[in-house]
């Protein structure tokens, strides 16, 4: 219906245009709100492409973990464990220790060794076979005899092991009485002094027990089985007793190792597991820590066994330890590292191990610094090669390696920047600038070591033992492996035959002075033997 506008009147006219407007109106607020739900819409969907993209990274992110886990394990099984691929200021903290606490300590050690032997105890005795063969060995009385005649003797068994066969010492110790006067006195030939008092194990016997277990990594249980072959019965409670026995004897060598441990101004540490049995856990054992703790200028090694992996297990050791203390990037040994007289190194070892896990992230950037730390290896092989004093491998370093490591260092910050911090070629980065004073600061000393693998290898035969005797009996017999690994790791150190050695403290210890028991060191026992030879 067509309006004849001409014709209508002002008001009319005016009713017209404000119904026009109010259509007009209701139009453009239905065109604006469809506008709004069509933006909310594009809004939402987007919101909902970025959660979709947030969650397909982080799936891609947990699907290359779990691919890197897959190859480490395989690697694990099947690969081989290799990797491949200075301030003038600087004060040298103390590597000596004062003479009122080395006596202090020497006090010490004597109240051990008196309480140790006047622990003895005194088994019963097992009957021996008759048909194994026969040392006899005969013993008079010292002085003079000759207004003396034997009255008579008393005899001594001990099962002994030489190496391939067993054997019986026989002691035949003569009696001696004073000829025809009324005070009759009787003289008779003492017996060496041995570690199991009235027992039948000799100190031979003894050492190979040990040296077959924490050596050869034979457990005693298989032991058993070689007795048996040769038609010895000896019940398995009483080989664990002669071992116990026999570690319990070396305890103060081992607490005279501890304090020199202690005395150490440069020390690496780490630790590894070990399964135990424990009445608190029914059918389940209990994982404790062997703390190793290695001196890389004396040579020393020492182990000492911990329930926990807690940093207050070290306490013992590092509580009051000053100097030169070089670990993992473990966070327990922080606390320890903090100690304003003590300065904390890194291991370049683990740094470049982190950096060799990356190679199938980002192999660019992680090839590239495997390449730099391997200049680092080659100018301590250079030092090493042309047999250079502290003094000058220090320069060395200033000269040659110092350079490198400026020049690393400043790479990694760039390239931090450009890295997803959660990809694996991050994390390498932020381990390495995490620790990068602790990594430079071997550059401090020509004593110190670039890594902690002296430590990880003394370590070595742990794992190869718990792979054969599973776990040890008790918490109690933890410790006494941590004393034999310590004392066979020293062997081990110095180039010492393990059972020679064990052979020779077991028959002296019981009589040595405590002020020379460090005499029985295995690189003083080395000294000792050629010394002898020359004579």
């Amino acid at each position: 219906m067509e309006i004849d506008l001409e014709n209508l009147s002002k008001q009319e006219l005016l009713a017209l245009l404000t119904k026009a407007q109010k259509t007009i109106s209701k139009q453009d607020k239905a065109i604006v709100k469809q506008e709004k739900y069509t933006c909310l819409k594009a809004s939402k969907l987007e919101t909902k492409n970025l959660l979709l993209k947030e969650q397909i990274t982080k799936l891609e992110q947990e699907k290359q973990e779990l691919e890197y886990r897959v190859k480490q394990l395989q690697r694990m099984k099947f690969g081989q464990s290799r990797e491949r691929f200075e301030d003038p200021n600087q004060t040298q903290l103390p590597l000596d220790v004062e003479q009122a606490v080395l006596e202090e300590q020497e006090e010490v050690i004597k109240q051990e060794i008196t309480y140790s032997r006047e622990k003895k105890k005194h088994p019963g005795r097992a009957k021996l076979p008759d048909h194994l063969p026969v040392e006899e060995i005969e013993i008079h009385p010292e002085g003079d005899l000759s207004d003396m005649i034997c009255i008579g003797k008393e005899t001594t068994d001990v099962l002994d092991y030489v190496p391939g066969y067993f054997k019986i010492k026989r002691y035949i110790r003569y009696k001696y009485a004073t000829k025809g006067k009324d005070n009759t006195q009787i003289s008779i030939g003492e017996l060496p002094e041995r570690i199991i008092d009235k027992g039948i194990p000799s100190e031979g016997l003894l050492s190979t027990i040990l040296v077959d277990k924490y050596v050869d990594h034979l457990p005693l249980y298989r032991q058993k089985q070689r007795f048996s072959r040769e038609n010895i019965d000896i019940a398995s409670s009483t080989i664990d007793g002669w071992t116990a026995q026999s570690m319990d004897a070396l305890k103060p060598l081992y607490q005279k190792l501890v304090m020199d441990i202690k005395n150490e101004g440069y020390l690496q540490v780490d630790e590894t597991t070990i399964k135990v049995l424990d009445e608190k856990k029914k059918d389940k054992t209990h994982l404790g820590y062997y703390w190793v703790y290695h001196a890389p200028i004396s040579k020393l090694v020492m182990f000492n066994y911990s329930p926990t992996r807690s940093g207050s297990a070290a306490l013992p050791i590092l509580k009051n330890f000053k100097g030169y203390l070089q670990t993992d990037g473990f966070i327990g040994y922080q606390a320890y590292g903090n100690k304003s007289d003590v300065m904390h190194l890194a291991c370049w070892a683990h740094a470049r191990r982190e950096f060799e896990k990356a190679l199938d992230n980002d192999r660019k950037r992680a090839q590239h610094v495997l390449v730099e730390i391997q200049k680092l290896y080659a100018i301590e092989r250079k030092a090493k090669e042309q047999n250079l004093a502290p003094d000058q491998i220090k320069e060395l370093r200033l000269d040659e390696s110092l350079p490198i490591i400026n020049k690393l260092g400043k790479y990694m910050i760039a390239q931090m920047n450009l890295t997803l911090p959660q990809s694996r070629i991050g994390k390498a980065f932020a381990y390495s600038q995490k620790r990068w004073s602790n990594l430079s600061d071997y550059l401090h000393n020509g004593n110190l070591q670039i890594d902690n693998n002296l430590v990880e290898n003394v370590i070595r035969p742990v794992a190869i033992g718990r792979k054969n005797y599973l776990f040890a009996g008790s918490h109690d017999a933890a410790q006494r492996a941590a004393m034999a690994y310590t004392f066979f790791a020293n062997c081990k150190k110095h180039d010492i035959n393990p059972y020679k050695w064990l052979k020779y403290v077991l028959e002296n210890i019981q009589s040595i002075n405590h002020k020379n028991i460090a005499d029985l060191y295995p690189h003083n026992y080395k000294k000792l033997i050629l010394d002898n030879v020359e004579e």
